[in-house]
């Protein structure tokens, strides 16, 4: 019996398929040996950045405990980095303190973002005082930021910070491939700040638990809220977050 031979279009077809699933396997194995090596990178800059966090720590301490010895006091180094929070709307506001606020990307209430310190946004931020909130965060505010609330502009959209891929593709070329790159480069105020910073959407957080206080429109010394609350922004960020 007589075997019919397959048709030639059919054979092309069939050598076509073979050939892009034999490229895809080679580029399905190439990612995984890539991502492989990405992540014993990404894990190794996660273990220096502890260290560094750690050092810095111990070193103010030992600071502290060496001017205490010799009776003096240890005044730590200025804050290079607040973090801002806008806590009154959009009424019986000045045009030159809603363009300061415009300018510092806090467009609704209970809006928050990370701010470079330096004189030019000090007097920025003593133009806006009566309708923000702002601090030192420390490295755990910073951390469960970005966790938590982490978005990402791309092409003028918000998309979650949900892989390091998407870091990578927007920061990449400034040496930031992964989410404890990002957070380092936020904390620490590196030379890379402006455009790490720019990258976040600005925060979107919740009215914090228990409210503010009631007279939430007076100074914070002063038993409100607004204004600069230095440490105890942490604390109100844990409420908001």
């Amino acid at each position: 019996m007589c075997r019919v031979a397959a048709p030639e279009t059919l054979l092309k077809k069939r050598k076509a398929a073979e050939k892009v699933a034999a490229d895809r396997a080679a580029a399905s194995a190439a990612a995984k040996l890539a991502n492989k090596k990405k992540r014993v990178v990404i894990f190794k800059r996660a273990e220096q950045y502890v260290r560094e966090y750690r050092t810095a720590e111990r070193e103010e301490i030992r600071l502290k405990r060496v001017a205490r010895q010799a009776g003096n006091f240890h005044v730590s180094a200025e804050p290079k980095l607040a973090f801002v929070i806008r806590i009154k709307g959009i009424n019986k506001i000045a045009p030159k303190p809603r363009k300061v606020l415009q300018l510092l990307r806090l467009l609704q209430i209970n809006n928050g973002v990370f701010l470079r310190l330096t004189k030019a946004t000090l007097e920025m931020l003593k133009l806006v005082e009566p309708y923000v909130a702002y601090g030192t965060p420390n490295l755990k505010t910073v951390r469960e930021l970005i966790y938590k609330r982490g978005y990402g502009k791309i092409n003028g959209q918000r998309i979650p910070l949900s892989d390091n891929a998407i870091i990578e593709k927007s920061l990449g070329s400034t040496g930031i491939i992964c989410i404890e790159d990002l957070i380092h480069e936020i904390f620490t105020v590196g030379p890379n700040f402006k455009r790490a910073n720019n990258f976040l959407w600005p925060f979107k957080l919740s009215s914090p638990n228990g409210a503010f206080n009631k007279r939430k429109f007076k100074h914070f010394i002063e038993g409100g809220d607004f204004g600069n609350r230095e440490e105890f922004i942490n604390e109100l960020v844990r409420k908001m977050n």
